[in-house]
């Protein structure tokens, strides 16, 4: 395992921040369940399993797991993401922001449409990049595989413009079972967003559960 780290997840009840907490709970790192309310976010908490010897999660509200956590993750609906990010830029100074949140728009969840911007990685780059470390990750890995006690044969892209961030979250992949591949600036996230919706698409007409994606020719 990597340095134990505190890994604040925010919207940590959910399908995908809940499988995060439960993998990096397992992995013997200090989970921080955010949520809009206290009281909701300590109750996931409490259903996280401890590793031998590590530490208890915790719940706090959104804002308050973001000022406590080393690295912090964003796991809520895209509706819910750039309030989110207005609501913690002034205590993410310095810190490692992992963005998980992928910017689909109901109901045609499986066609591409991204945002002016290109990803919500490059939203949460221009919002809150000039305090920090902005990483995207975890677009394309669905959250019923991360909640599944089970290996995982899905690859996870690390966009970054911070080249040491992107090595960090690699590391934090690999605790949960799962390989970080190296895909360059926070720009070419805006291909693992729109990989999500082909990936959806592909569920649904091939009647299968959580596609996801392998990258050849690496080794390891």
């Amino acid at each position: 395992m990597t340095e134990q780290k505190k890994i604040a997840i925010l919207g940590g009840t959910g399908a995908l921040g809940s499988g995060l907490a439960k993998r990096w709970a397992k992995a013997g790192h200090q989970v921080i369940v955010g949520s809009r309310t206290a009281d909701k976010a300590q109750e996931a908490a409490n259903a996280l399993p401890v590793a031998s010897g590590g530490p208890k999660a915790q719940g706090a509200t959104n804002l308050d797991a973001a000022r406590q956590g080393d690295i912090v993750v964003l796991t809520v609906p895209f509706s819910n993401h750039n309030a989110l990010l207005e609501e913690i830029r002034d205590v993410v100074q310095g810190k490692i922001v992992i963005d998980a949140v992928v910017p689909l728009v109901p109901p045609k969840v499986a066609v591409v449409q991204l945002p002016a911007e290109g990803s919500a990685g490059m939203i949460a780059h221009k919002m809150i990049g000039d305090k920090a470390r902005v990483v995207a990750a975890f677009q394309n890995v669905g959250a019923a595989k991360l909640q599944a006690d089970e290996p995982i044969a899905c690859d996870i892209l690390v966009t970054s413009d911070d080249q040491e961030a992107r090595k960090v979250v690699i590391g934090l992949i690999q605790d949960i079972g799962m390989r970080g591949v190296d895909a360059g600036p926070i720009a070419n996230s805006a291909a693992a967003d729109a990989m999500t919706s082909l990936l959806i698409g592909i569920n649904k007409r091939y009647k299968v559960d959580c596609a996801g994606i392998q990258i050849t020719g690496l080794a390891g």
